[in-house]
């Protein structure tokens, strides 16, 4: 069914006047859909979004038309159908519930049918932590998304950004059912890994620049389509970091340890469109574009930061582990590799690709960072100004129990 925001994005992303009988057919309807649509249109054309004239319709060019039409092609860009989001009784429940560290059926008073349909939706698309269903306990992702959804219905918000809740127990606890599960069905576990592989890959490459998009993404990576309008340098990069990760997977399932040897394998796997830097620590200088204060170790520092760095590993990777302790030396790894930063280019997914590496070896299924905790976890890693491990650690734990509650779900 087409809706007044799908004719909305047709009407802007034409720029020029166009017709209404062409808005139905760019929608791929046909003429009995015609006053239907035509009722949408008028009805933008009152909320001040769309100019009518005699001839049809235009884009206005104010703010909330510019952010509305942002909104939309951001969904698009990630995989999230925004008529489901773009409800104002959606946008009030997220604006409540952002200002509780969680929320439950207590003190959140919705029907309790209304409330299940809105978590089911953010869930849906990795924007909520479901920690347990009985007892209601679900944890509101606050990211751009959310946040220029909540400005464009008008809702100011205060957000709890300081939250030191630990999710340890629950961790625990998912384990041992993940446990049980993938021992019974390991087939649909395997399943669930090919999934999740991809919005990885996606998830990934986003943080980096890579512009395409995740619809794009299940094409090429799954239906082996490649899209016209991509650039073959962005595709090969898809590519390249989807054989790391399947590599990475095949080791961890192996046993394989990691290595100064074997990261460097990895980094000459996703890098493989740049031969000139493919899997070379770097000889030169860099920095982080956009913070000059995360800093990186200097070229003749590099050698013996990696050395030490492994070394450490390979003590901590042979004990006997607590959940804690793996979490809080996943933390440390994910940024000490960081800042060595030893290559010339592709650092950054490098060292998600061997912190899941860690995590895997260690019993914990880590497949995915959900797109709701991207802007997080970036905010304590690359884009931070100081280094933040605990902050990370925290954040660790909400992307883990999302990854065991999801593929728990599935494997039930």
């Amino acid at each position: 069914m087409v809706t007044k925001y799908d004719a909305f994005e047709v009407v802007y992303k034409n720029r020029a006047l166009i017709k209404p009988i062409e808005i139905v057919k760019r929608l791929n309807k046909t003429e009995k859909d015609y006053h239907a649509i035509h009722k949408q249109l008028r009805e933008l054309a009152k909320e001040k979004l769309l100019i009518k004239k005699d001839s049809g319709f235009q884009a206005e060019t104010n703010d909330k038309a510019k952010m509305l039409y942002s909104l939309i092609q951001y969904c698009l860009k990630n995989g999230v159908n925004y008529n489901l989001l773009l409800d104002k009784n959606l946008a009030n429940f997220i604006s409540k519930a952002l200002q509780k560290k969680e929320i439950n059926s207590k003190n959140i008073k919705l029907n309790p049918r209304t409330l299940k349909n809105y978590i089911d939706i953010l869930d849906k698309f990795g924007l909520v932590l479901v920690i347990s269903e009985k007892p209601l306990r679900v944890k509101i992702f606050y990211n751009i998304l959310l946040n220029n959804l909540l400005v464009y219905f008008g809702y100011s918000h205060q957000v709890i950004t300081e939250d030191n809740t630990n999710y340890l127990k629950e961790i625990e606890k998912e384990i041992e059912t993940y446990k049980r599960l993938r021992k019974k069905n390991e087939l649909g576990y395997q399943k669930i890994v090919s999934e999740f592989e991809i919005s990885f890959v996606y998830h990934s490459l986003s943080l980096e620049g890579n512009p395409i998009t995740l619809p794009d993404t299940l094409k090429i990576l799954k239906e082996d389509i490649i899209p016209s309008n991509l650039k073959s340098k962005d595709i090969e990069e898809l590519k390249n970091y989807k054989d790391a990760i399947s590599q990475m997977l095949k080791d961890t399932n192996e046993g394989k340890q990691l290595s100064l040897q074997v990261v460097l394998d990895y980094h000459s796997w996703l890098k493989r469109h740049e031969p000139e830097i493919a899997g070379k620590i770097r000889q030169i200088p860099v920095h982080i574009m956009g913070n000059p204060n995360f800093k990186v170790a200097k070229p003749e520092e590099i050698r013996e930061k990696l050395e030490s760095l492994f070394e450490r590993y390979n003590q901590f990777i042979k004990k006997k582990t607590t959940i804690k302790e793996i979490l809080a030396f996943a933390s440390f790894f994910h940024n000490e590799f960081q800042h060595i930063h030893p290559f010339e280019d592709g650092n950054s997914r490098t060292t998600r690709l061997i912190t899941f590496h860690l995590l895997q070896s260690k019993g914990i299924p880590i497949l995915d960072i959900p797109f709701g905790l991207l802007d997080e976890y970036m905010s304590y890693t690359k884009s931070s100004k100081k280094r933040e491990d605990n902050k990370l650690y925290l954040n660790l734990q909400k992307i883990i129990l999302f990854n065991l509650r999801r593929i728990n779900k599935i494997l039930a």
